[in-house]
């Protein structure tokens, strides 16, 4: 006999909807915040209906709730949160569960949530389905011990994502020290002085230059989401390069007719494509290295930028701080920020010869593959730790609801039936 079935052994329980259960009462607030009036800092935090946990913070005592613990249920999102603590309602629609701890614990409340509610229509609103949500209710002391082995495995989750995050950033960190002390003048020319002689053209040439010397960019054109279809020509629209790429990629996610595509700029192998408009300065500029062998559309809002040196070196640089320097000169704009062509055509560049600068491409490159691993690896062993936790949630909380104990077969099978 496993642990969990030694613990819930003969345990009795109650099966209620959530709307018919008087120690369960929904709070009514005196105050709800309206989204303008949210603080950046404030004595209390503010918890609306979205999946962020706090969205902001007030000083309005009349706004605090503090009956606690609560569960919270989002009207739209069917967000589910656990609050412990005194807080305001913000302005989305939430439904606040106080339980009377003597029955049923809100901890155990909000895991049995997680594993019984599930939306069955399209509502509106879908506090009515969690109302009519058919829970099991073992004793206090039953509940204690589902909620402590449930929480160690939401405090593993916790713990791994730090782990992780913090594994991230100390690789990101490491990796935009070495780029830009790579693509640095002063590295450069210790690097050409090194590994370049005579055979490499006479000369350990390590010229200074600017963007427009050794390319041209192009303004893309016409293109819209709207304009999307399953399927027919490639085209990068330039939203998806901060959303949907990397450095580089050699496919796209994206396809318009021939008609449109024979209007749209178009870029080949080798181009890097770089979006021009953002809402914030650290962002604009963001590029990525086309690297497919047929011919791609890309839309307005965005450049194609086509050299001769090493594409990959060139796109490196565009990450470096050197860049970001000369970029925060010359961009415009407030609430949307740009950076047009003509200003970047005048950005300088230290560029050695191409042996080298494909060395470092190389070199690069590896930290590329190192922060790609780790930013796999997050999602990847969360998911993991995700499924444990709903693997023991499932085991926990199943309980035969024809004789009030424990067993294998799901009540939820029954309920629905």
């Amino acid at each position: 006999m496993s642990k969990i079935e030694e613990m819930l052994k003969n345990e009795k329980v109650e099966w209620k909807e959530i709307g018919d259960i008087p120690e369960i009462k929904v709070i009514t607030v005196k105050k709800k915040l309206k989204k303008q009036e949210y603080l950046r800092e404030g004595d209390y935090p503010i918890i609306d209906q979205g999946q962020e946990f706090i969205v902001g913070y007030t000083n309005d005592n009349d706004a605090i709730i503090d009956k606690y613990p609560c569960v919270i249920f989002g009207d739209h999102t069917e967000s589910i949160k656990y609050v412990d603590f005194a807080f305001a309602q913000g302005a989305d629609g939430i439904k606040i569960l106080k339980t009377d701890e003597k029955y049923i614990k809100s901890r155990y409340l909000y895991h049995t949530i997680l594993s019984y509610y599930k939306l069955e229509g399209k509502y509106m609103r879908h506090f009515s389905l969690l109302r009519k949500t058919l829970i099991p209710i073992p004793s206090i002391k039953t509940q204690e011990k589902i909620v402590k082995t449930l929480d160690k495995f939401t405090e593993y989750v916790t713990e791994l994502q730090a782990e992780l995050q913090a594994e991230l950033q100390y690789r990101t960190n490491q990796y935009e020290y070495y780029r830009n002390m790579l693509l640095s003048e002063e590295y450069l020319n210790k690097l050409s002085k090194k590994l370049l002689d005579v055979s490499e053209g006479g000369t350990n040439r390590l010229c200074c230059t600017t963007l427009g010397d050794i390319g041209k960019f192009t303004r893309g054109n016409g293109l819209q989401k709207s304009d999307f279809a399953s399927h027919g020509k490639p085209v990068i629209h330039y939203g998806q390069i901060y959303t949907k790429y990397g450095f580089e990629t050699n496919e796209v996610i994206s396809f318009v007719s021939e008609e449109l595509f024979e209007k749209l700029r178009k870029a080949r192998q080798g181009d890097i494509l770089m979006a021009t408009t953002s809402e914030n300065i650290e962002d604009v500029g963001k590029c990525v290295v086309w690297t497919g062998n047929e011919e791609i559309g890309f839309s307005g809002d965005m450049y194609s930028y086509r050299t001769t040196e090493n594409p990959k070196y060139i796109a490196y640089y565009f990450q470096t701080a050197e860049f970001q320097k000369q970029k925060e000169k010359k961009v415009t704009g407030t609430k949307l920020i740009r950076i047009h062509g003509d200003d970047m055509e005048k950005f300088s560049i230290h560029l050695p010869p191409l042996s080298l600068q494909n060395k470092i491409v190389e070199i690069l490159d590896k930290f590329q593959a190192i922060l790609s691993e780790t930013r796999g690896l997050l999602p990847k062993e969360i998911e993991e730790r995700q499924k444990q936790y709903e693997y023991y949630r499932e085991k926990l909380l199943t309980f035969d609801i024809e004789s009030g104990t424990h067993a294998r077969t799901h009540a939820r099978t029954h309920a629905r039936n």
